[in-house]
């Protein structure tokens, strides 16, 4: 679940770590984007977005944008959980940490500055460089396959990220789409390759442990899907196949009309 098209970042590393699993995708076009909303309007729009996937009985629920993890995580856990697991993404501060060297966290602005931001700092990156940028309209761009917007963001973002930085945290999932555009833009000449990390890999695989399942990237390529639009079922957005996860996405029919 996501407001929009960010989610087909943790979708695509579903797809390919499973290709046997039935997919549901639930979107808000008429509530998004969510990065504006205050926390209670947000959690309200997550809940319903989470409640018209549930209803379709799927193993796990993945919360596939940062922005509602923040703010709406615990209210979709109490709502869902024991029964649904319910997987939030984290931006990947630690990993990044790790690497010891100065970062930048790209967000939305409703995230960048926020108390649990600014916590998973505190407890992965305490002594290191970190520098949080705020993303003005870059998820807005991206949902939308507007490739001027998607430029001028990106370029806004990158002038905003400090010259030494060696290491990019992709703090929101609609910036996973365009990766490598962000790469291009932050990378300085002759300084060693930069570093991105989104949360795509990691919430996918984190999806199988809890379900207690193994990845299967060689299974039967048969998985289905059902794309749900604030709760109506529909079909993918058509900026989705402007990028590369959302054509991985077969033509199938919806999995519950196949059962």
């Amino acid at each position: 679940m996501d407001s929009g098209i960010g989610l087909l970042a943790a979708t695509a590393a579903v797809r390919r770590l499973r290709p046997d699993a039935d997919l549901v995708l639930s979107l808000d076009p008429d509530g998004m984007p969510w990065g504006p909303r205050t926390p209670e309007d947000l959690t309200r729009r997550a809940l319903g977005v989470a409640e018209a996937a549930a209803a379709r009985r799927p193993d796990a629920l993945i919360v596939g944008c940062n922005t509602a993890s923040v703010h709406a995580l615990p209210a979709l856990r109490a709502r869902l959980e024991p029964g649904i697991p319910v997987i939030g993404t984290v931006p990947a501060i630690k990993p990044a940490a790790a690497g010891g060297g100065p970062f930048a966290i790209w967000a939305t602005p409703a995230t960048t500055g926020s108390a649990y931001q600014r916590g998973l700092i505190a407890d992965f990156a305490d002594g290191v460089p970190v520098t949080e940028v705020p993303c003005w309209g870059l998820a807005e761009a991206i949902e939308h396959a507007d490739e001027a917007a998607i430029e001028t963001a990106v370029a806004a973002a990158a002038a905003l990220t400090p010259a030494e930085v060696t290491t990019v945290v992709l703090g929101c999932t609609h910036y996973e789409l365009v990766a490598e555009r962000i790469r291009a833009a932050v990378q300085r000449p002759g300084a060693a390759p930069l570093v991105l990390h989104g949360s795509a890999g990691a919430v996918a695989a984190q999806a199988l442990r809890r379900l207690g399942e193994l990845p299967a990237s060689g299974a039967p390529a048969e998985g289905g899907l059902t794309v749900l639009l604030s709760g109506r079922e529909g079909e993918l957005p058509a900026a989705a196949l402007h990028y590369a996860e959302g054509r991985l996405l077969p033509a199938v029919e919806p999995f519950a009309d196949r059962r």
